[in-house]
This record gives C-alpha cells, structure tokens and sequence, in this order.
C-alpha cells in the first residue's frame, strides 16, 4: 500500500509547485526516489492533463560517470540534455541518495569541466521552464539531522506541505521593501558587510521552485561588496563538506577565503572569474526549519538565517556575474547562534533572527507555523 503522504506530496508538485496544464510535457528527474513516489507522480501529471517523461539515475552511476568526465565527453552529454529540456514545459526533481558524499571523491578538475560546460542547461531549466526540485527523506538525511529516520521522515513531509500560499501572502511586503532597498548592512560575529541590491529585483520563493521552501532573494550589485563574513552553518558543495568560512571582499571581489578546508575552498572559488563575485542574497522564513543538516534544500529556507552566494546571478535577479558556480553559504542569526542583525537603508529590518517591521511580523515564526 503506498504512503498517502506520497499522494499528497504529488499533488503539490504538479498542481501548485509547476501548475501543470493539459498538454504540457513535463521532465520527472528521479534518483534514488521509491518506485512508488515515481507512480504517483505519474498518474498526479496525467491527471492534470500532462505528459510526463522520465529519467530515472542512481547515485553510484552518476559518481563512476563523472570520475573521469572530460570536454568531449560532457559537451556531448550537454547536447542531448538541453535538446531534450528544449522539448518540456515544466521539470521536477526528486533526489535521493543513502551517501550525501557519493561525490567527495570526483577530482576537481572533473568537477569543474562538467559544471563550466552543463551550466547552459542549468540555466534554461531555471530561466524557460516552470521547475521544481527536492531531496527525498533517506537514513543518512535523519543522521544529519541528528533525527531518527521516522521522526524525520514525519518532520519531511510537514514542512514540504505546509501552506505555502499562507507563506506568499506574508513574503510581499518583504519583496516590496527589497524591490524599494538601496544598501544592506549585516552584522554579526565576525560579519559586517555592506552592499547595494539598488535596481535588483526581489523574488519570493513559496513552493513554486524548490521544496522546501522559504526565502525571498535578491542580488548586490556586483561590484559593491565589502566586508567581511563569518559563516556558521556547514556547507556541502560536489561532495565535499566545508565548516567556518569566512570571505572578506573589496570591491565585490572575494580576496581572502578560508574555512575547514582553505585549500579545496579556493580551489572551487577560482572555477572562473564569476566564482569570487556574489550572485545572490537571500532571507530564510521558513517556521518549521530550524538547524542545519547539511542539505541546501532545507538550510537556506532556515527560519533566521540568510544566505550569501558565490558564482551564478539568477536572470530574475540580475546583477551580470557568470560562473559556472553557485554556492549557497548560510548564516543563522537567532540568539542561539550568536545573533546579529539586518538594515535596509539604515532601518532595523532583522534581529537575532526577528523581522522588526509590523508588516514583515507575518514572516516570523509564531506566525507563520
């Protein structure tokens, strides 16, 4: 008997995440996803009058693929990626995996080529389609969570089904006040940084993108970073995991970068010219998440935290930077976390995790759950 709880995550995806029309022809990305999630999927398409398509992948396959990827290799596998995307209206990944770190081994040289060389695709998925992505609830997911794997897979699918059009309704004047901001400040420890998001619009993010959701994003104008940044939270990127990260910058540019692992930071960061230029600031609200498990689907929605990014603009946020990176890097400023807070042209807009405004109190927690 499949999980009810299936059924209803289905739903959601195609009816509100992607709003899937008859005649749409959708791209259902499945890895690692019980053969049963992959079912309701379907039949939630169909009845929508959609046409799904479906790539199924594992983990192990995808590591052994890229081990030893190399230019002519993956402009191929680029070719017929996009030419299939060209073809759908809407894309929903699913991902799961028992390993978080499958990747950890991929040489970076590897890395790179595959990520300078697939961005495109990345790119018209994001810009062309309407997209969705999610992780899916594993073993190793719950430990990283410091959770069993029931309480987290109950924990899972609550928040990926809350009520996110509640949360849309309390995310617009936050947009609004973003869409109005010339210059942010952050404070906290170890951060003080100051940026303009002057001219850059503010996107809300509520279950129309990825699941979990939970942000409202901008973009500093590229050139007018400065500062510095201590991060709080781990971070994975291509399999490796990175602890206290700190980035200072001088003219938008990050010029001194270390963390856990200094060595493989800066490794990633010289990717491309873009990859030192931020293309991206956001704000977390989302009630239910509250710690980090080294998952970015569910630590940059965090409930007090914001997030800072290095490489890759979004085009509906648009400040110029190109990079085949885009690295989420999260900051929890709840008191628990050592607090800090958020200006927006001198206003108090956040603190310790706090929206300070009356219009923006809908976002905080007790409001929102």
């Amino acid at each position: 008997m499949t999980d009810p709880r299936f059924q209803k995550l289905a739903t959601l995806l195609v009816e509100y995440s992607t709003r899937l029309e008859k005649g749409d022809h959708v791209l259902l990305f499945l890895s690692d996803i019980p053969e049963e999630m992959g079912v309701e999927l379907i039949r939630a398409c169909r009845a929508a009058g959609a046409h799904p398509h479906v790539d199924i992948r594992q983990g192990r396959i995808m590591r052994e693929l890229m081990m030893e990827a190399n230019e002519d290799h993956v402009t191929v596998w680029k070719e017929w990626e996009m030419a299939r995307m060209k073809k759908v209206q809407a894309f929903i990944a699913l991902r799961g995996s028992m390993n978080s770190s499958e990747g950890a081994d991929v040489p970076g040289e590897a890395m790179q080529t595959y990520s300078k060389i697939m961005r495109p695709v990345q790119n018209y998925r994001v810009n062309k389609t309407r997209w969705v992505v999610l992780r899916w609830p594993t073993p190793s997911m719950a430990q990283s969570a410091n959770m069993s794997t029931e309480a987290f897979e109950d924990f899972y699918f609550r928040v990926c089904t809350m009520d996110y059009a509640k949360m849309k309704e309390a995310m617009k004047p936050l947009q609004n006040r973003m869409q109005a901001a010339d210059k942010v400040h952050i404070t906290g420890p170890g951060t003080d940084l100051h940026f303009s998001i002057r001219d850059i619009d503010a996107i809300m993010c509520s279950g129309d993108r990825n699941i979990p959701d939970g942000e409202v994003f901008s973009c500093p104008v590229k050139n007018s970073v400065q500062g510095t940044i201590q991060f709080n939270t781990p971070t994975v990127y291509a399999g490796t995991r990175f602890e206290n990260v700190y980035l200072e910058f001088d003219k938008g540019r990050i010029t001194k970068a270390t963390s856990s692992n200094t060595e493989r930071l800066n490794q990633i960061l010289d990717t491309d010219k873009g990859a030192r230029y931020i293309g991206e600031f956001s704000l977390g609200t989302n009630p239910h998440i509250l710690n980090p498990m080294c998952d970015i689907l569910f630590d940059e929605k965090i409930t007090g935290s914001f997030h800072f990014t290095p490489g890759q603009a979004y085009e509906d946020a648009d400040n110029g930077n190109r990079s085949a990176v885009h690295w989420d890097m999260v900051c929890i400023q709840r008191p628990e976390y050592g607090g800090g807070e958020v200006f927006f042209d001198g206003e108090l807009i956040r603190k310790d995790g706090k929206f300070v405004p009356k219009d923006l109190q809908q976002l905080n927690p007790e409001n929102l759950r």
